[in-house]
C-alpha cells in the first residue's frame, strides 16, 4: 500500500507541475529521490505520466484540436494552417537542442543545487509578469519562434515550460488567454514524440514487469491524468488574472527548504 501511495503521489505532482509553472522535471527529480521511486524503470514512469498529462490536454483542447483538424485537412483555412505552421516552428528549438544534447541534459537531472537555481531563475519571470501591463496582441511567427526558445530552455530541470513560455508571450504582450492556449497545445508535438521515442526504446529493452509494477503504473497515469485536468484548466484563469506572481513565491519556497535539507 506505502509504494501505491508514493507513486498516488508522484503522478498527481506530475500531473500539477506538468501545467502549473512550477517544473514538472524539477519536482519529479526531488520528489522520485525523496519517495525512493522508479529506481529499476524510470523511463517506464516517464512514459506513463507524460502520456496521462498530454491526454489531459488534449480532452481539454478538444474542441480547438478539433477546429484545427477541420481547418486544416477538410477546408484548408488559411488561419489554421497558419496556426499549425506556429505550432510546429515552436518545436523546432527543443527538438533541436534536445537531440545534440539530450546526454548532457541527463548528466544534471540528480544535481539538487542546479535544479533549485533553476527553480529561482523560474521565480523570477513569474514574479516578473506581475510588472507586465495586459497586451492584446495575436500570436505571430516570430512569437511563436521566441515561446519555442523558451520552451527550449525548460529542458533544464527546475525550469518550467509553461511558466517560460507564457511569460514570454506575456511580455511579448500577446493576449493572456491566447498566450495560455498556445503554451499547452506547442507541446504536444514535442510530448507524443518523445513519449514515441521512449516507447521505442522500451519496446526494444529486456523489460520485465510484475503485477505489482502495473498496478502502481496505472495508479500514477490516473493521478497525473486527473490532476492534469485540474490543473490544466484552472491554469487559463490564472493566467488571464496575472496571478503567476504566487507560483514564483512556491518556487522560492521550495528552493529555501531544499537548499536547507541538502546542504545545511
Amino acid at each position: 500500500m506505502i509504494e501505491e501511495i508514493k507513486y498516488f503521489l508522484l503522478g498527481v505532482i506530475q500531473g500539477l507541475a506538468e501545467f502549473f509553472p512550477i517544473s514538472s522535471s524539477g519536482h519529479i527529480v526531488l520528489f522520485s529521490s525523496l519517495l525512493d521511486l522508479a529506481e529499476d524503470n524510470p523511463l517506464l514512469l516517464s512514459v506513463t505520466v507524460h502520456f496521462a498529462t498530454t491526454l489531459s490536454t488534449i480532452i481539454i483542447y478538444r474542441k480547438r484540436l478539433k477546429e484545427l483538424y477541420y481547418g486544416v485537412v477538410v477546408n484548408q483555412n488559411k488561419n489554421e494552417l497558419s496556426f499549425l505552421l506556429k505550432i510546429i516552428i515552436s518545436s523546432v528549438p527543443i527538438i533541436i537542442i534536445g537531440f545534440l544534447f539530450r546526454d548532457n541534459i541527463a548528466t544534471i537531472f540528480n544535481n539538487y543545487y542546479f535544479v533549485t537555481i533553476m527553480l529561482l531563475l523560474t521565480a523570477v519571470f513569474l514574479i516578473g509578469t506581475s510588472f507586465i501591463s495586459a497586451g492584446k496582441n495575436k500570436i505571430t511567427y516570430l512569437t511563436a519562434l521566441l515561446m519555442g526558445l523558451a520552451q527550449a530552455c525548460a529542458i533544464l530541470p527546475g525550469i518550467s515550460r509553461s511558466g517560460a513560455t507564457i511569460s514570454m508571450a506575456l511580455l511579448l504582450k500577446v493576449k493572456s488567454k491566447d498566450a495560455a492556449e498556445f503554451s499547452f497545445l506547442m507541446a504536444l508535438l514535442p510530448i507524443l514524440g518523445i513519449t514515441f521515442i521512449e516507447l521505442i526504446t522500451l519496446f526494444y529493452s529486456d523489460l520485465k514487469l510484475s503485477i505489482d509494477n502495473i498496478k502502481s503504473l496505472i495508479i500514477a497515469f490516473l493521478a497525473a491524468f486527473l490532476a492534469g485536468l485540474f490543473a490544466c484548466k484552472y491554469m487559463i484563469s490564472i493566467v488571464e488574472k496575472n496571478n503567476l506572481k504566487y507560483f514564483g513565491f512556491y518556487c522560492i519556497i521550495v528552493a529555501y527548504i531544499v537548499l536547507y535539507f541538502v546542504f545545511f
